[in-house]
């Protein structure tokens, strides 16, 4: 997400770093810079323009010249300007109703994703101990009600559909009746898109919109067209006024403009991002957050969230009390991967931890996910007693489980080298005497 503009800014800021004092002249090369990086990302030029006026007037000032450390302050003003741009202040829950159901109209233009992420929103509503039904009312895009309905049944939400000839209004009130009789908190209505916006299309939703009165109507646009989905954005918002913005493929966007123009430019707050094919790839958005990822500086809180929603607790104390008394083997180690690979790609994860994303911008596009089920495929083709005793592995079982996973014997030799160091680590920490060179000890 964002890769190519977290480079750049990295190494502007990289830069700034190594001087002790900066000058007015350090800042004008260094906001000249970045407003090449933003405009190169796609960004609106009004909000580039706007962005760096910002940044600049309050560099020049005490805040930064007279700091013992400005380039660290720069930054600091840089992520609260990012943060401003994103939406500061402006959260992504949802209305509520009362009495309910609180009625959400999702819209936007067909491959913009938006029958995937009105069923994304259901889950999430349904994790969150919401009752939510989804509406099937986009007739005009073959196949749309069938997707919700199959997607319904894989998610365990209901779905209220009725043949396709009937009209789209008719749909939606149906489905809001539906809504209140099964007392359904929330009732999320997928209306008719087009390949472009268009007269009929935008008169079908002020139709809708005047029968359900919602109390948010969201719009899904896909983030990697950039400054189209900023203009239809506009276009949404003057017809049927927009209330939130739900970002999607926001995993395939490494520029990032639509997300950092489209907030300053419609005025629309963004609420929700998709970032991933899986249902579970949607999470609520945070300005703070992002704008901490586009600068490097990670989102441990977003990780610590995916992390308590994937690991169990109750077998997290009983690897705590394993380690304690040096019992974490091989089956243990395999059970962390599967619980890794369920919280998301390696790469979105590695973004969240400060740093990581440096490292994993090197690495070809899904490295980390190949050795991870090259390990992965090392582990299975062990016998339970191997897992659990690691050390009765000798050359020729090495030989044997090479053969079994489709590695290398170097692989496999690897693999055990740096268990082996883990299991030492495990132990040094427990005691509280971690080695200087921990680094090292993997190399």
């Amino acid at each position: 997400m964002f890769e190519v503009l977290s480079e750049k800014l990295g190494k502007i800021f990289s830069r700034l770093g190594n001087r002790g004092k900066l000058t007015e002249k350090d800042i004008d090369e260094a906001m000249r810079e970045v407003r090449l990086a933003l405009l190169e990302a796609d960004v609106n030029f009004k909000v580039v323009k706007d962005f760096t006026t910002r940044v600049k007037e309050r560099a020049i000032g005490k805040e930064v010249m007279e700091s013992l450390s400005p380039a660290q302050q720069l930054i600091k003003i840089v992520n609260e300007e990012l943060i401003k741009t994103l939406g500061d202040g402006q959260g992504s829950r949802l209305v509520s109703a009362s009495p309910p159901p609180a009625i959400i109209m999702m819209v936007g233009l067909q491959g913009s994703g938006k029958t995937t992420t009105a069923a994304k929103l259901a889950l999430l509503m349904k994790h969150n101990g919401q009752k939510p039904l989804l509406v099937a009312a986009d007739n005009r895009r073959p196949a749309a009600i069938e997707q919700l309905i199959t997607l319904g049944k894989q998610l365990e939400v209901p779905v209220f559909s009725e043949d396709p000839k009937t009209a789209s209004k008719d749909i939606s009130a149906h489905g809001l009746a539906e809504a209140r009789r099964i007392a359904a908190t929330h009732v999320i209505i997928d209306t008719a898109g087009r390949l472009h916006v268009d007269e009929e299309m935008m008169a079908e939703l002020e139709q809708v919109k005047k029968i359900l009165s919602p109390h948010e109507v969201l719009l899904v646009v896909d983030a990697m067209t950039g400054q189209d989905a900023v203009r239809v954005a506009e276009e949404f918002h003057a017809r049927v006024n927009v209330t939130g913005l739900i970002l999607t493929k926001m995993d395939g966007d490494a520029r990032g403009g639509a997300a950092l123009s489209i907030r300053w430019v419609s005025g629309v707050p963004i609420k929700f991002i998709g970032s991933g094919e899986k249902v579970d790839a949607f999470e609520p958005f945070y300005p703070d957050r992002l704008a901490s990822r586009i600068l490097g500086m990670g989102d441990v809180l977003t990780f610590i969230e995916k992390a308590e929603k994937t690991i169990d607790e109750k077998k997290a104390l009983e690897l705590q009390q394993k380690i304690r008394k040096s019992g974490f083997d091989l089956e243990d180690f395999l059970e962390q991967l599967k619980a890794i690979k369920k919280m998301g790609p390696i790469a979105q994860l590695a973004e969240m931890l400060p740093g990581m994303s440096k490292i994993t911008s090197k690495l070809p596009d899904g490295a980390q996910e190949a050795q991870l089920k090259k390990v992965e495929a090392i582990v299975l083709a062990m016998t339970p007693q191997e897992r659990q005793n690691p050390s009765i592995i000798g050359g020729s079982r090495r030989k044997r489980i090479a053969s079994g996973s489709g590695t290398k014997i170097h692989d496999v030799n690897q693999l055990l080298n740096q268990f082996g160091q883990m299991q030492k680590l495990m132990k040094m920490g427990m005691r509280g005497k971690l080695p200087k060179n921990l680094m090292g000890m993997f190399q």
